[in-house]
């Protein structure tokens, strides 16, 4: 899932992150590094450029969108007009990557996506995902990743997005009852067909990760990746690297804490914010966390950003083939996102937040008990796919009598 910029519904933490928010906005959008020198009111001057990866063989902006924000997870789904505009903001400020799912909403982010970037669908990489059980009341059962399954809902992804190909086409999750090579090889023919261009997983550990891409190459994988939310650096990082997969960081803002913006005293509608079942999001974890904020705003203030523009720059610095997908429903917010493709981050400042994180014990796991146990071995923190194959079964062979 795709989630980063949830501070949006919260009130703004008062004291000296307003007045960082109000002052140094402008020059937070186009600053490169430093201190606000002539050369960077010049850069205030200029149009943001937005610097281009690869995700395997699929090219993208450093920076893309994650588009469950408008419609689900958070808050109720924003109203439609609204997040159309949202998403061709996105577009107009040099994003093209869209990051979608059919569980959104469910369906709502889907149909969202489709509208808004229909005037400009041959310029930009669409992504959605398959892997849930949804029934008809849009209630999920639980995990499905049956090959016949996949193609009833790429057809019903496709015609929400109203297009006739998905670019980065996800497994959501691992599905321990399917084995990943009946998943990929079902891909591999939806590619054959014209129906999929690429494709990915989603919170997948180094076994599964292998096992897919030798049947079907991986353009990406996407896992929870920021500041304070480390599992991909234990084994999917390196896999990524190894094999040429891209990484596609969710969650980046850290679901809207690492912006600085959601106070302690928050709180979050239960059934409707995903938060309110997070350890991470109690009061107790918020105001015992708060020094990671800290961290990021020592680093925000030598560059005169934000610091939840250092949490995404910091991201960018660490691999040149990271992709980070803030999510967000506020165009502000948006593109203050966007202009942290111009932070540039020194070595001290890399080596600052790494030393500095290393020194602090993060309150509560990253989602619920639940959630987590819907992740791949390997992919969280504390297991190892090495030597074994990940929750997705080995297929059965058939042996000679």
């Amino acid at each position: 899932m795709n989630s980063t910029d949830q501070n949006d519904r919260q009130d703004i933490s008062p004291g000296r992150r307003d007045f960082l928010t109000a002052s140094m906005l402008l020059a937070a959008m186009t600053l490169v590094s430093g201190n606000v020198t002539a050369a960077g009111r010049a850069a205030r001057a200029r149009k943001l450029e937005m610097p281009m990866r690869q995700l395997g063989a699929l090219r993208v902006s450093a920076m893309g969108l994650g588009c469950m924000n408008v419609a689900w997870g958070f808050a109720p789904p924003i109203p439609k007009p609204d997040a159309i505009r949202l998403i061709q903001d996105a577009y107009e400020h040099g994003v093209t990557y869209f990051d979608s799912a059919e569980v959104y909403g469910p369906y709502i982010s889907e149909d969202y996506v489709g509208a808004a970037l229909k005037p400009v669908r041959d310029k930009v990489v669409i992504a959605s995902k398959f892997g849930f059980d949804i029934d008809s009341a849009g209630q999920i059962r639980g995990l499905n990743s049956r090959p016949e399954h996949i193609r009833t809902v790429v057809e019903a992804s496709l015609k929400r997005l109203d297009t006739d190909v998905i670019d980065l086409l996800y497994q959501h999750r691992v599905d321990p009852n399917v084995p990943i090579e009946d998943v990929a090889g079902v891909v591999k023919q939806l590619i054959q067909e014209g129906k999929v261009k690429h494709f990915g997983l989603s919170e997948a550990g180094a076994a599964t990760i292998r096992r897919a891409h030798a049947e079907q190459p991986l353009a990406a994988v996407q896992n929870e990746y920021s500041i304070w939310s480390r599992d991909p650096e234990g084994e999917v990082l390196p896999v990524c690297e190894e094999l040429g997969i891209g990484l596609v960081a969710w969650g980046p803002l850290g679901k809207g804490y690492l912006t600085g913006r959601i106070p302690a005293s928050a709180t979050f509608a239960k059934g409707i914010d995903l938060r309110a079942t997070m350890p991470r999001f109690t009061h107790e974890a918020m105001i015992a966390n708060r020094s990671v904020i800290a961290l990021l705003e020592r680093v925000a203030e030598r560059h005169g950003v934000l610091p939840g523009q250092i949490a995404l720059a910091w991201l960018l610095a660490r691999k040149p083939w990271i992709v980070p997908i803030p999510g967000t429903t506020k165009i502000a917010h948006l593109r203050e996102n966007v202009a942290a493709v111009q932070v540039k981050l020194t070595a001290k400042d890399v080596e600052d937040i790494d030393t500095g994180y290393a020194s602090l014990n993060i309150v509560g796991e990253r989602s619920a008990e639940a959630v987590m146990g819907l992740i791949d071995i390997g992919a969280r923190a504390g297991t190892s796919s090495v030597g074994g194959h990940g929750i997705s079964p080995l297929r059965q062979t058939s042996s000679a009598n």
